[in-house]
């Protein structure tokens, strides 16, 4: 990936780089950040509960209707809320520039932050006996990626979306060799969407492929860990 330096508007001489992929037409930029912005990290874990509860009742056989949407609004408020209004408040104080991370140091902050809520919703749903083991499993997962994030993070900008995906697609997987009774469609799907997601930041971010490469791995690794240790 090419690197160039420019000149801001405070007159600071700032690194710049350019996209992996050449420049695509319109209708492609723009249905790559509609899949970007539908499929960012931050909603993934809420998309797999979601899934989880409609597709696979009976990991939840002793839930409720409202019990069960009562745990994926516990999701949201945990994966998505929390770290969105981290992210909002730290750009509010100036401690980042933009909300979109466009930085390795800018995103050390939300790194630490989900990792904390992250170990704290596992550590609460590995300790309440309603809950599967995959849920805690991915519970684990999530809070693994986001540890190994923060590792990688010292040497590369690796792609969010990219470990999200990984533990997404290796989530599905998992579950599909433990219940394989007609789990070949979510598996073909999820496998869809990984490669959406991982060409769409080819397409509109600055990643080089080795970030995007590396954050699917990491996901993966992440999943494949918590499954051993659960």
């Amino acid at each position: 990936m090419a690197t160039r330096l420019v000149v801001d508007s405070q007159n600071q001489l700032l690194e710049t780089r350019n996209p992996a992929f050449p420049q695509q037409p319109a209708p492609v930029r723009i249905s790559a950040t509609i899949i970007s912005y539908i499929f960012h990290p931050l909603f993934i874990p809420v998309y797999i509960i979601g899934f989880l509860v409609t597709i696979q009742p009976h990991l939840f056989a002793s839930f409720t209707v409202f019990e069960k949407v009562i745990t994926v609004f516990r999701f949201f408020i945990m994966y998505s809320f929390f770290p969105l209004v981290t992210i909002l408040l730290a750009k509010a104080l100036g401690f980042l520039q933009s909300i979109y991370l466009k930085t390795q140091k800018e995103r050390v902050i939300p790194y630490i932050a989900c990792g904390i809520y992250y170990w704290w919703m596992w550590n609460v749903l590995r300790n309440q006996p309603e809950f599967s083991r995959e849920i805690v499993m991915l519970s684990m997962a999530i809070w693994i990626a986001a540890s190994l994030g923060l590792l990688i993070n010292i040497t590369m900008k690796v792609s969010m979306h990219a470990i999200s995906m990984g533990v997404m697609l290796t989530f599905i997987m998992l579950l599909g060799l433990a219940h394989p009774g007609g789990f070949g469609i979510y598996i073909s799907i999820a496998l869809l969407l990984t490669g959406l997601v991982c060409t769409a930041r080819f397409i509109v971010s600055d990643h080089s492929q080795k970030e995007v490469y590396v954050g699917l791995l990491a996901g993966i690794l992440s999943q494949l860990i918590a499954n051993w240790v659960s």
